[in-house]
């Protein structure tokens, strides 16, 4: 477990019972961890949760194995999403706090995340320093620790979230669909709107230990669509697997990516004067209609790379409060440190309310330019500057685009896949561009399955 290919764009993901998630490499990990922080406090305490998986409590018992024997005060969370572990971090004072979990990964995943005592995703160079300290350490004999979560956390952090509401009315007369995933969100969201006064309506919310993820949830948000048009619920909500993303639905079960949840938001904010400068951060991935119907409302996008960490880098650095990504990873800086599907779902459901329309009607202003995202399992990842056939199709691919186009490729920081995203008004050309492209990688670096 050493080497700059330890951490990727999300902490440590990948199959469990392997290295680096076997027990002796998360061991280490926890060791290696718990030595950085004994030079900066003595006796620190960390934050540990994760998600529903079988494989979650055996990840957070080792890293405890290894943090205790250099003196870290462990505070367990068992189950908790990992926005709930950003919140509450600074909430108790601890040094850090870790989050297992793969997201919206398949089951036989999982992961591991750090953030810092504000909350906030580990930087780099202290996720590299981490890794040089893994490869000088000797063997060790490391403790048994049996963990017993702390059943205040979880309400803690509904506590917290209430707090958003305190100057907003409730969410009296609301109806919702709620699809928790099997993850870790199950029976906190519904509890969350419920204690607001809402009519809910739950799926995805019979964790087994392997079911997270598994035809339920963000990256399966048609069951969800579908319960919220057949319940008359007036919104939908589906979460991924640690509650870090939200994707919507409306009353009539049409779908909606975090694009949409990005333009409702801010113009709610907006006609509120709470998004000054009238500003918001979006990745190189959100559709072009998001900034069309934004600049209706004098709303410029400001773009950036993909992934939260750099949504999140990027509103700091220019001093914005709103962003995020198409995935439903949306960032309140001013409410909190990372995406928080639970705040973004009870954000969104105030702007509902307080628009008083139909949802379908709200998201109609959104002029949707024909994209398209295929998804090319790799072998390996290669720079694609270095694929000469790769590079020739994508420049001829952006002259026919144009001006009316863009074409974005790049690989997934958590699985092996490389990304087509290709938009145009041309709508034909999108899928002759993207059966070209996806033709060619899958030639020069395609998996083999």
């Amino acid at each position: 477990m050493t080497g700059s290919r330890l951490f990727g764009t999300d902490g440590i993901r990948g199959p469990f019972g392997v290295p680096p998630l076997d027990a002796d490499s998360v061991r280490r990990l926890g060791l290696a961890l718990g030595s950085q922080l004994a030079r900066e406090e003595l006796a620190p305490s960390v934050l540990v949760a994760g998600d529903t998986r079988s494989s979650t409590p055996d990840l957070c018992r080792w890293l405890a194995e290894g943090l205790t024997l250099r003196g870290t005060r462990i505070v367990y969370g068992g189950v908790l999403p990992t926005p709930a572990v950003a919140r509450l971090v600074p909430q108790l004072g601890c040094r850090v706090g870790i989050a297992v979990s793969a997201s919206h990964n398949p089951f036989p995943d999982n992961g591991i995340k750090i953030v810092d005592h504000h909350g906030f995703k580990w930087p780099p160079a202290r996720e590299r320093e981490l890794e040089r300290q893994l490869e000088a350490l000797s063997t060790a004999s490391f403790p048994t620790v049996d963990l017993t979560p702390d059943p205040t956390l979880a309400e803690a952090y509904l506590a917290n979230l209430t707090t958003v509401l305190e100057a907003e009315r409730r969410l009296d007369g609301l109806r919702v669909t709620l699809d928790t995933a099997n993850g870790a969100a199950t029976g906190l969201a519904a509890k969350l709107f419920r204690r607001l006064g809402a009519e809910v309506n739950t799926l995805g919310d019979t964790p087994d230990g392997r079911n997270i993820n598994a035809g339920f949830g963000s990256t399966r948000p048609k069951a969800m669509a579908a319960a919220t048009a057949g319940s008359s619920s007036q919104l939908g909500f589906a979460f991924d697997g640690d509650a870090d993303r939200v994707l919507l639905a409306d009353e009539v079960g049409t779908v909606h990516s975090g694009d949409a949840i990005l333009y409702l938001l801010a113009v709610w904010m907006r006609k509120r004067g709470r998004l000054e400068p009238p500003r918001l951060v979006a990745t190189t991935m959100s559709n072009l209609g998001l900034e069309i119907a934004l600049a209706e409302h004098d709303i410029e996008v400001l773009r950036c790379g993909v992934g939260d960490r750099v949504v999140v880098r990027t509103l700091q650095r220019e001093g914005l409060i709103l962003g995020g990504e198409q995935s439903g990873h949306v960032v309140h800086l001013g409410l909190g440190p990372t995406g928080d599907g639970l705040l973004t779902a009870l954000l969104v459901s105030l702007a509902f309310l307080d628009a008083r329309r139909p949802l379908s009607e709200i998201l109609a202003a959104i002029p949707r330019v024909p994209q398209i995202l295929r998804n090319v399992r790799v072998s390996h990842k290669p720079d694609l500057a270095s694929l000469r056939a790769v590079t020739e199709a994508a420049a001829r691919a952006t002259e026919q685009l144009g001006k009316t186009g863009r074409l974005v490729l790049r690989y997934s920081g958590t699985e092996p896949l490389c990304r087509i995203m290709i938009e145009s008004i041309d709508a034909e050309l999108v899928d002759t561009l993207a059966d070209e492209l996806e033709m060619i990688i899958n030639r020069e670096i395609g998996a083999r399955d």
